[in-house]
């Protein structure tokens, strides 16, 4: 018997790791889509069909727009966001398939904790954990900011909850996967700034990769990770820096 929730998942080139996405949905939820990216030239979208999941094909808009679209496409009432590379863990299924049965009018959404997987390695520090995020949502009543081109959080009318089940994130499996894509966040956290009119000033290219070694390896506890929680803290300070420069290729230069 399946519950009435729509699992949404946005992908491109995710070959590698949406069969193993799609595993852990099926079976339990009334609907799976997979909202490919036109770009896509891998099989994305025959492992999505081969696994039962309605496929769309959209052009990229920006996470903020396909995960709008996606919400508009979906036919259940509940909506949960899924990435190729996360996992449903069996307790989180558990409580989406009880929360969807039972939830009253006023609750319109619910923050899930993450798993991190670095290197083959679940983080404890860093900031990586418990790093909730809000991924169940009442269709009609959320909307994402098209403004947020990083790390987007839907505006929900009505009350949220904290699950205690978690998602399993396989962040991070290679060097050069870290680099790729911290590169790309730092690109997308830059276009965010800029979109506000915020400006690069000299004192960011310091200040900011600084502060963000200290949040991630000593405040959030980036050391109990050992080596990898060095090398991330890192690098983040690193990415820190890099935004700053994006930006200022996109205002003009620093001030």
């Amino acid at each position: 018997m399946t519950v009435p929730l729509s699992v949404a998942i946005i992908a491109k080139n995710e070959a590698r790791h949406l069969a193993a996405a799609l595993q852990s949905v099926t079976g339990w939820v009334a609907e799976v889509l997979v909202l490919v990216d036109a770009a896509t030239s891998d099989d994305t979208a025959a492992i999505a069909v081969a696994h039962g999941a309605r496929v769309e094909v959209a052009a990229w808009r920006g996470f903020p727009a396909q995960r709008n679209l996606a919400l508009e496409l979906c036919q259940q009432p509940w909506v949960f966001f899924l990435d190729a590379d996360e996992r449903v863990e069996p307790a989180l299924q558990q409580e989406l398939i009880a929360l969807v049965k039972t939830a009253p009018a006023e609750l319109s959404g619910a923050w899930v904790p993450r798993h991190n997987v670095f290197f083959g390695r679940a983080l404890v520090g860093g900031g990586w954990y418990p790093d909730r995020q809000l991924r169940l949502l009442r269709r009609g009543a959320a909307q994402y900011d098209l403004a947020r081109a990083v790390h987007e959080v839907a505006t929900v009318q009505g009350d949220c909850v904290v699950l205690d089940g978690h998602i399993r994130h396989l962040n991070i499996e290679t060097f050069a996967e870290l680099w790729r894509k911290q590169a790309d966040y730092a690109r997308r956290e830059a276009q965010t700034f800029a979109a506000q009119g915020r400006r690069t000033r000299l004192r960011n290219y310091v200040g900011a990769p600084l502060r963000e070694f200290r949040l991630r390896y000593l405040t959030n506890g980036g050391w109990r990770d050992g080596w990898v929680g060095l090398v991330l803290a890192l690098v983040m300070a690193w990415y820190a820096a890099q935004t700053f420069v994006y930006l200022a290729r996109l205002d003009g230069g620093s001030r």
